[in-house]
């Protein structure tokens, strides 16, 4: 067995492509402070440091067999933590963007709940209010509002003037706006 403690980076990086995995007992002896130390100013959260710095030396031991023989082993596991910072960062950037856009669709949500709720309070009040008109008059305004008829044409349809359905029409809307008014200030405000 090898004693790894005196051999320099270049005769590490030998021995680890070569798949001896006691080498790595030594890597992480050597380059694990200076790594955390490093990483650790510019993440301060211990366990992701830990997290980030095991992830590369598994990279490590993975690629070793497409290491250059000149590969600087330091520089390399460098790149390796300081890639996996940078990958942290984007993520909590996605996250973050995503927290928020969850966060503005939930609060639109509740929104354009409470918009619908009162519109179908409205819709439901305002037919209720039409449905206590005078039978004529309720006749003559659903007519006009929701077949959307012309005065003429509704005059022509009942055998009416066209001056009895205009006023009749203004009654019912000064009735709804008159028995509406507080209702829908008290739905809306």
């Amino acid at each position: 067995m090898y004693k790894y403690e005196s051999q320099s980076n270049e005769e590490l990086l030998h021995h680890l492509r070569l798949g001896r995995t006691e080498v790595m007992d030594e890597i992480y002896r050597r380059f694990y402070g200076l790594l955390y130390s490093h990483v650790y100013r510019r993440l301060p959260d211990r366990e992701e440091v830990r997290d980030i710095i095991q992830e590369a030396l598994v990279t490590l031991w993975n690629k070793r067999t497409q290491l250059a023989e000149d590969t600087n082993l330091s520089s390399y596991l460098y790149t390796l933590v300081r890639n996996r910072v940078l990958n942290t960062y984007r993520n909590q950037k996605v996250r973050e963007a995503y927290l928020a856009s969850l966060q503005t669709f939930m609060d639109r949500g509740v929104s354009l709940t409470d918009e619908k709720l009162r519109e179908k309070e409205l819709i439901a009040l305002v037919e209720k209010e039409v449905a206590a008109l005078p039978p004529q008059m309720k006749l003559i305004f659903e007519m006009s509002r929701n077949l959307e008829m012309s005065h003429q044409q509704i005059a022509d349809e009942l055998h009416i003037s066209p001056h009895t359905v205009r006023t009749q029409v203004r009654s019912a809307l000064r009735i709804l706006r008159t028995k509406l008014g507080a209702h829908i200030f008290s739905i809306f405000f």
